[in-house]
């Protein structure tokens, strides 16, 4: 079979000498800043319950303002490779591909992914490029793009639609911007009270002994080095647990940083919510508030996605939560499957 990306061809080797299965396939891809997911679906189909994903892969972060424009494309290069080998499928058997990526901010970067997956896929394939918000979206509506997503995971962003197809965000900014709320932003600040303590120029925290034990090392001085040698976001996000454990012992510092996460989270919903009109002329009209991301999962005490949405709902009392019952690749392969669904037995189609 013809090789039709020139940068990372290796990655296509194993698709000369496997036999295919027959059938048309579509690829929706989820990349994030802590990792990349590919879910392979029939083209055609009728829905079940659960929806049928024929394979799924994973790798690393592909949001190529944190890794690089060259590691993110072999990164989404090599994870759409193995959802397709074990599928059994190649690429010749892909009639659509959706890929919804951090990072994806402005047209100018859908057209440079765009470009970049032509040389990819054969020219009979559907392309479609998102920010990674409108495949969460997706992924709590079946497809359907109204109402409004966030995500709160190693990054935020709120995200919505109108039905007539307007769109507007908040937040998404990335760290150096101000990405408060996501687990990025709650663990950067854990850090940064945790040296202020022991400057004297803060209160004392019990942060600093949890951080310490949970990165074996012995000092807050020891800090600068590993925040440092290393300065990838999902690797300081990883210690959200830490934060919300000490919150939940009771620790009054970190128990400020994730009130004030509330704050900026429920703000970034409300602004998008306030731009679109989704709640109507009275601020009552339903709407879908759809909620993804580990900083939003319910844990001991802490309930930061309940907090959230009673701050919402206290303004617009219409917004109605739902927690997706797929993950966000599934929500990208369906949007691709709604907007081919028509060309594949000529009448159009949407997901109940």
């Amino acid at each position: 079979m013809q090789r039709y990306t020139k940068t990372c061809g290796e990655i296509w080797d194993l698709e000369e000498s496997q036999s295919p299965r027959m059938g048309s396939v579509i690829l929706g891809v989820d990349g994030g800043a802590s990792n990349t997911v590919c879910v392979c679906i029939p083209a055609a189909m009728p829905f079940t319950d659960p929806l049928p994903v024929l394979s799924r892969a994973v790798a690393g972060c592909s949001n190529h303002n944190s890794v690089g424009e060259d590691r993110a494309r072999e990164t989404l290069e090599r994870v759409m490779a193995q959802a397709l080998l074990k599928a059994r499928r190649r690429r010749s058997n892909v009639c659509a591909v959706c890929l919804a990526v951090a990072g994806v901010n402005h047209p100018i970067d859908q057209q440079r992914m765009l470009d970049w997956l032509r040389e990819i896929f054969p020219s009979h394939v559907k392309l479609f490029v998102e920010n990674d918000a409108v495949a969460a979206l997706a992924s709590g509506t079946m497809g359907k793009l109204h109402g409004c997503v966030l995500i709160a995971g190693t990054g935020t962003i709120a995200y919505g639609f109108t039905r007539d197809g307007r769109e507007a965000r908040a937040a998404g900014a990335g760290p150096v911007l101000g990405d408060w709320g996501s687990a990025y932003g709650i663990s950067a600040q854990a850090l940064t009270a945790v040296v202020r303590a022991y400057d004297g120029r803060g209160p004392e925290t019990v942060l600093t002994n949890n951080i310490l034990d949970f990165l074996g090392l012995a000092s807050p001085d020891e800090l600068i080095g590993w925040t440092y040698e290393d300065q990838s976001w999902a690797r300081i996000a990883d210690l959200l647990p830490v934060v919300v454990e000490s919150a939940e012992a009771g620790d009054e510092v970190s128990n400020k940083i994730l009130h004030n996460s509330v704050g900026e989270l429920a703000s970034s919903v409300k602004a998008v919510v306030q731009r679109l009109e989704l709640s109507g002329e009275d601020g009552k009209d339903p709407f879908p508030l759809v909620m993804v991301g580990k900083v939003l999962m319910a844990n001991k005490r802490w309930d930061i996605g309940k907090e959230v949405i009673d701050c919402v709902t206290k303004t617009y009392p219409g917004a109605y939560p739902i927690h997706p019952k797929v993950e966000p690749a599934v929500g990208a392969a369906l949007l691709a499957w709604n907007a081919v669904a028509s060309e594949l037995d000529g009448s159009p189609r949407t997901v109940a």
